[in-house]
């Protein structure tokens, strides 16, 4: 027994160094997996094989769908990765051929894939560099056709030639007989427009938009495109949240029995993380693999809460279109697009503390939270009795629309970006610069007050005002203003444009239109223009004139004509966040 003991008594102590080499081995392993895990990908990815980059699977040789195309959710998962891997320099497209990752080429000829087709109707009297860059950032976004009512530069033959030659635009000119056609619309005998009718200025635009709108349905219908947006080219929309920076693949998901889809705000507490490539002149590039893998992410991390949130969402009606609006730091901004990516959050995406507590800060003694309006614009399903409800919104003739919003998504809005737009609205109205004068002229305060520093100032005192009420200079302001979430940074649609120009794109277009037009097809134009642009007086029509030369024809119609049961719910106007009194009362602006 005593022996038996003694070969007993060391065994604890063995026991002991075997369980002590047991965790140290185990822990070797597991520092030494990680490593060898980093080795071997490092390993991949400087070899350029076995990486699925997000890039390469939209590379112009490998696929000739572009992001959001295939309205399957594993639709990015079959395409073969590229046996090359991309830099900063390669995906910018620093040569002299255009070739943005996104496409074959620049025309699109994607028409019969995309599911749902998305049309966007504007009115517009901008030139190339402002209409270009914003037509091709929404092409990449998943958008296939653009109604395009033209006047002033827009309808010049230099401009025109080049719109027209690009495949899924459609430019409509504003003639005598498109007046002709738009003098006998229903609308001039229904009151929900009636308010605006016979102001001028941005009343009369704002009718005309109606209008073009309301035109605008019936292409689309022809078109067989199945949802429609109306968005001036100073908007961009940002489907943040959505497979690939996708605008259809945001719709894709939409129930059957929603008519309009509103887009709001940017999520205020969602943040992306840009890595630096390289820097621009005035601008920083970033990296598109950087962006779109970061959504991928974000997407991902979201899926869970939105699938529960759903349902929620489904059930809303009648919420308000928010916007998000362009916040620029320089007085010198010639690109928008590419040069501004600061913006003012709405109110309805901030804390009502943080709104309010902030309001003045924010402000910066405007009249309002926004300098412009912030209810912004809607996307409806192309159906039976749809009709504008004003630029901002649309409705049905038959029934109240289902509305939903879409938590993630916003639309950005470039706002007095540019010192000469200050001249330039002054310009193309004809109001007294006087107080009184410019209540008939302009909705918004900011915009009157514009207006009259526009036409009584010297250039001096012009610049001096804009810096003080437009340019953000205030870094410590704004580094505050960032910190509370009143301001953000979004850079998505700054590099795809960026892009999109660094690749050769817009040259390529407009050399293509100039190649290819015939000298017959030339002349046309420019007679096409011409008319729409000098009409003699007796010729010509005014939108105010219009309403009251059919005052009679529609009184006489109505007494005879059955108008079918519908809400005329009253045309939304231009709308500013709410204000607050002194008595810290929430008052609607």
């Amino acid at each position: 027994m005593a022996g038996l003991h003694t070969s007993l008594r060391p065994q604890p102590p063995s026991s002991a160094a075997n369980n002590n080499s047991f965790i140290v081995k185990l822990l070797l392993l597991l520092t030494l997996l990680p490593l060898s895990l980093s080795l071997f990908a490092f390993f991949l990815q400087w070899r350029g094989g076995g990486v699925d980059d997000p890039i390469s699977r939209w590379s112009p040789d490998e696929s000739h769908k572009f992001p959001g195309m295939d309205s399957s959710p594993l639709s990015t998962v079959g395409y073969s990765s590229s046996s090359h891997s991309f830099d900063c320099s390669m995906l910018l497209g620093h040569s002299n051929t255009a070739s943005f990752p996104y496409y074959r080429d620049w025309k699109f000829k994607f028409d019969s894939d995309l599911k749902p087709k998305i049309c966007i109707t504007t009115s517009t009297s901008a030139g190339l560099e402002q209409i270009l860059p914003w037509m091709f950032y929404h092409k990449v976004i998943g958008v296939s056709t653009f109604f395009l009512f033209v006047e002033g530069k827009a309808a010049s033959p230099a401009v025109s030639k080049v719109l027209e030659s690009i495949p899924g635009v459609k430019v409509i000119y504003r003639t005598t007989e498109l007046e002709e056609q738009q003098a006998k619309s229903r609308i001039w005998n229904e009151t929900w427009l009636s308010s605006f009718f016979y102001k001028p200025c941005n009343y009369e635009l704002f009718v005309k938009q109606s209008l073009n709108m309301e035109m605008a349905i019936v292409m689309a219908r022809d078109a067989g495109a199945e949802w429609i947006i109306h968005l001036d080219t100073d908007e961009l929309l940002h489907p943040a949240g959505s497979r690939e920076y996708s605008l259809r693949q945001l719709l894709i998901d939409v129930p059957g029995n929603v008519d309009m889809v509103i887009f709001p705000n940017y999520v205020r507490n969602l943040g992306i993380s840009l890595f630096r490539c390289g820097w621009g002149r005035q601008t920083v590039s970033f990296c598109a693999h950087c962006i779109l893998g970061t959504i991928e992410t974000i997407q991902l991390n979201l899926q869970n809460q939105i699938g529960k949130e759903k349902e929620k969402f489904y059930a809303l009606l009648k919420f308000p279109f928010l916007f998000q609006e362009s916040s620029i730091e320089r007085d010198d901004i010639k690109e928008p697009f590419t040069e501004v990516s600061m913006f003012k959050k709405n109110y309805d995406h901030l804390m009502k503390d943080t709104y309010f507590g902030m309001y003045k800060e924010a402000t910066r003694g405007n009249p309002n939270y926004f300098l412009t309006y912030g209810n912004g614009k809607s996307a409806a399903r192309v159906q039976d009795h749809l009709r504008p409800n004003g630029a901002h919104r649309w409705h049905n003739y038959m029934k109240t629309p289902n509305e939903i919003k879409l938590e993630e998504a916003a639309v950005l809005h470039y706002t007095y970006s540019k010192f000469s737009d200050l001249t330039s609205r002054r310009d193309r109205c004809g109001c007294k610069p006087t107080k009184e004068d410019v209540k008939r002229c302009f909705m918004l305060e900011f915009d009157r007050s514009a207006f009259i520093i526009a036409s009584t100032a010297t250039e001096e005192e012009m610049l001096n005002w804009y810096r003080e009420h437009v340019v953000w200079t205030d870094r410590t302001l704004n580094l505050k203003l960032l910190r509370k979430g009143i301001l953000t940074r979004i850079y998505a649609p700054m590099t795809i444009i960026q892009g999109l120009r660094e690749s050769g794109v817009f040259g390529a277009v407009i050399e293509s239109a100039q190649g290819s037009l015939s000298k017959d097809k030339f002349l046309a134009s420019i007679d096409s223009s011409n008319s729409s642009r000098t009409t003699s007086g007796s010729e010509s029509f005014s939108l105010r004139k219009i309403g009251r030369n059919m005052e009679s024809q529609a009184t006489a119609r109505r007494t005879l004509e059955i108008i079918p049961f519908a809400p005329h719910e009253p045309a939304v106007p231009p709308l500013s966040p709410p204000i607050m009194d002194e008595n810290h009362l929430i008052i609607e602006a």
